[in-house]
């Protein structure tokens, strides 16, 4: 049963991977005009900060890879504007392409045996950006995330179980986008709720929105075992600190503090960190 399932859920992936255009189900998301607009080192430096040169690197590779896929957002002229509104009641593409003022950068993957859509980028030009355009391409991503691919398989259930994203803590404006417009939520997976002791060291969280209870159980709801677990062990952490030379404690790695409190976890029997 559990072999059947994985075999389903990887085809799943493999089905939604294999389909050319994922637009040709929502002709109607194919042009965006509004708020004035007739609509990949971009914004990405700052909130990398110093870490940004060795990221850089990573994301060059991530873009070249088999599996993304990509949307991309072309600003035509004001002289195309009407012929892109006929085609658009027609539900048909325009092949006028302006130039690219923002793209979508997303895969099809399984992230804890969940398939979900990641994104990995989400770039805007700052002259496009604050006109909805963000939100209108995160629309079409979780209705992509959505949309059952009944024609390709044989069983209904198939569709991606949660739209996820990795957000640097820095960009703060990207936070509240996810969370407070758009209402993501941070993972449980995310450093700052899977790990209570080293997770705040992380510069990122991971957010998603899920889109059955399956997914949202994974995704979303806290492994309580594990973080009560953790909360007793980082006050035994302190309780040690307060009753030791805290000059010698404080000398002390909070990974060491983890190994030794893994050895005596295992000694008791307990869960180990």
């Amino acid at each position: 049963m559990v072999l059947e399932k994985k075999k389903a859920t990887e085809n799943v992936i493999k089905v939604a991977s294999s389909v050319n255009d994922h637009l040709s189900n929502f002709p109607h998301f194919r042009h965006y005009r509004r708020n004035g607009l007739s609509a990949a080192h971009l914004n990405m430096e700052a909130p990398y900060g110093p870490e940004w040169p060795a990221e850089e690197k990573i994301k060059r590779r991530e873009m070249v890879a088999e599996e993304a896929r990509y949307i991309f957002v072309h600003e035509v002229s004001n002289k195309d504007v009407d012929g892109v509104s006929e085609l658009k009641e027609k539900e048909r593409t325009c092949s006028c392409e302006g130039p690219i003022v923002g793209f979508v950068h997303y895969r099809f993957i399984l992230e804890e045996e969940v398939p979900v859509v990641y994104v990995y980028e989400l770039q805007l030009e700052p002259h496009v950006q604050g006109k909805g355009l963000g939100k209108f391409l995160m629309q079409l991503i979780e209705l992509i995330a959505c949309e059952k691919l009944i024609h390709c398989l044989q069983f209904s259930q198939n569709r991606m179980g949660a739209v996820v994203l990795t957000v640097q803590r820095a960009n703060l404006v990207a936070m509240d986008f996810y969370i407070h417009k758009l209402r993501y939520t941070i993972s449980a997976i995310s450093p700052s709720r899977f790990d209570p002791l080293l997770g705040p060291e992380k510069t990122y969280e991971i957010l998603c929105k899920t889109f059955d209870h399956e997914a949202r159980a994974v995704l979303e709801v806290l492994r309580k075992t594990f973080y009560n677990e953790a909360q007793q062990s980082w006050r035994f952490v302190k309780h040690v600190r307060d009753k030791f030379n805290s000059n010698v404690i404080m000398r002390l790695s909070k990974d060491f503090l983890c190994m030794v409190l893994g050895v005596l976890s295992d000694l008791c029997g307990s869960f180990i960190l």
